[in-house]
């Protein structure tokens, strides 16, 4: 009965199909990424090995690691062979590479381009289920001094007080900013409302002769530009 319990364990597969030693050998980059979970979690069940549980747990999620790293410790123990500790190193794993992500993006001294503003973004609000208006406060070499979030709303919209915004620019002396929320439907085409608020916030600038640089619409994957766009 031991045996049966343990057939599957990852120190017990043939040496060639074992990820550990393969990472070892021939290094990270050859690994898949059911590979690299399986050795997170070490086993899988008596029916299936840790490579098998993490090929079904990523199948779940259309192989798409950003929606594998939406996944509560909760959801993950649905799965047979997932307890709560292997859950949890799941989570832990995607959290820090968010994180490292992020402090990547950051290292940019200087915004020359939407993208660069995508790239710092994305790790922050592009995969949340809820929307939240960001501000990224810029001084007159372009290099970020602060960022902040000015709001939270719901799964479709969020309000956002124009005083909060240049409130906070003028705290800092930051002389141009750059807007950025998500849209948790995965639509890019900016709403009348998003136009309306950019135009708005875009005027109150100009009062103050803080200039708006941008405004993104972020989503998992990709974003939408109004600046690149013509539309602010």
């Amino acid at each position: 009965m031991n045996d049966k319990k343990t057939s599957f364990s990852i120190k017990n597969w043939k040496e060639d199909d074992r990820p550990r030693e393969k990472l070892i050998v021939k290094g990270k980059s050859i690994l898949s990424d059911a590979e690299l979970i399986a050795i997170l979690i070490g086993s899988g069940s008596r029916s299936e090995s840790a490579v098998e549980l993490s090929k079904r747990i990523l199948a779940s999620v259309n192989n798409n690691l950003n929606a594998l790293a939406r996944l509560s410790v909760e959801r993950l123990t649905q799965f047979k062979g997932i307890g709560q500790a292997k859950a949890v190193s799941i989570v832990t794993a995607l959290e820090l590479g968010r994180r490292r992500r992020l402090e990547e993006a950051l290292e940019q001294p200087k915004i020359t381009s939407s993208k660069e503003v995508f790239e710092i973004m994305q790790p922050i609000i592009g995969d949340l289920q809820h929307e939240e208006f960001w501000v990224l406060y810029l001084n007159n070499s372009n290099k970020i001094i602060d960022k902040s979030q000015v709001s939270k709303g719901g799964i479709t919209s969020t309000l956002v007080d124009t005083r909060l915004v240049f409130k906070k620019a003028m705290e800092i002396s930051a002389v141009g900013i750059i807007l950025a929320h998500n849209h948790p439907s995965g639509a890019l085409k900016p709403s009348e409302s998003d136009k309306k608020l950019t135009q708005k916030i875009k005027i109150a600038g100009e009062t103050l002769d803080i200039k708006i640089l941008d405004h993104l619409i972020i989503t998992e994957k990709a974003y939408f530009s109004f600046a690149d766009t013509n539309n602010l």
